[in-house]
């Protein structure tokens, strides 16, 4: 079956289009790099940048990889001075039309009024916000605005909000009940988080999510910021959850006393460039909708059936490479 991974999709509240392979690359610092866009761009699968990037980086890269900025949003939090910096990046570089709104907790009128903030100051972009777990907070949201909603509380890999504040959300759960209740509105929603294999992202499209969006998974690989750490002979990558103690350090000067870190810092093994991973995930995906019968990635929802299972792989010779 020769399957077909590309989506056109026309937002809600936006009315632009995309079409492209909808697997994202998160907007943690150490993935949702300008080199992770130019390489996941190339086959059509999308970036949403970190936010620390200035309006003169923008610019620098805008220039020489016109091309890449279809598959690319920029990101935004709710701080005074994020609006400000986003609307600055968004005048710099007009051919960018998304934009990913991202707190770790969409659940407050902060947000809403940011959402709306953002919506009347921008009606053409793209509006990415989240994260969320809930489908009345979906619809809350895409009626505020919002085209995309991010879906998601504590499955990250370096996450450990779930551990910390006992906050969360079963992830294939979530992304159920969240993709019936934006579809409802004509909205869409992205599946953040959870993914270990391609398996993981196949499951996901399968329970109604329009994108995935994945960090651990992109992790380690050249396009990361960051610099090769060797120990013991063997090479290394930093990646941390963006509420943890590294991040809050690096960006804000550490830890504010009324909250603690909700998120790991480790060490990645080292992965070399993102090619194979993507074309991993893309092989994956290609025989998942081969194996249910999806002639495309749309389909996949009306052919996939969940069972619960105690145990999906055999373990007789240990975890598959990269597990």
């Amino acid at each position: 079956m020769n399957v077909d991974l590309f989506r056109e999709i026309t937002f809600r509240n936006s009315r632009q289009t995309y079409r492209g392979i909808p697997v994202m690359a998160s907007n943690m610092d150490t993935v949702g790099t300008f080199e992770m866009a130019k390489a996941l761009s190339k086959h059509g699968l999308f970036t949403t940048v970190h936010k620390y990037y200035t309006p003169e980086e923008w610019v620098a890269f805008g220039t020489q990889n016109k091309d890449c900025l279809q598959n690319m949003a920029a990101s935004s939090g709710t701080g005074e001075d994020d609006f400000e910096r986003l609307s600055n990046v968004l005048t710099a570089v007009p051919e960018l039309t998304f934009i990913c709104l991202d707190v770790a907790n969409g659940y407050s009128q902060h947000f809403i009024e940011r959402v709306r903030k953002v919506r009347a100051a921008f009606p053409k972009h793209t509006i990415i916000a989240g994260n969320v777990v809930t489908g009345e907070m979906v619809e809350e949201l895409i009626l505020s605005g919002a085209d995309l909603i991010k879906v998601g509380i504590g499955p990250g890999s370096v996450c450990t909000t779930r551990m910390k504040t006992g906050v969360g959300y079963p992830q294939l759960s979530a992304v159920i009940e969240c993709a019936d209740a934006a579809h409802g509105l004509k909205g869409h929603i992205i599946s953040d988080g959870g993914c270990t294999c391609p398996g993981d992202l196949a499951k996901a499209f399968g329970a109604g999510a329009d994108f995935v969006m994945a960090g651990g998974m992109f992790a380690g690989h050249d396009e990361c910021s960051g610099e090769i750490i060797e120990k013991n002979g063997k090479k290394f990558k930093l990646f941390y959850g963006m509420a943890s103690s590294t991040a809050m350090k690096k960006h804000i000067g550490g830890v504010a006393e009324y909250r603690s870190s909700e998120g790991k810092t480790v060490e990645v093994p080292y992965k070399g460039l993102v090619e194979s991973t993507v074309l991993d995930i893309l092989g994956g995906l290609r025989s998942a909708c081969t194996y249910t019968g999806a002639e495309c990635l749309r389909e996949l929802p009306r052919r996939a059936t969940f069972i619960r299972c105690t145990q999906q792989l055999n373990p007789m010779y240990g975890p598959p490479p990269g597990m």
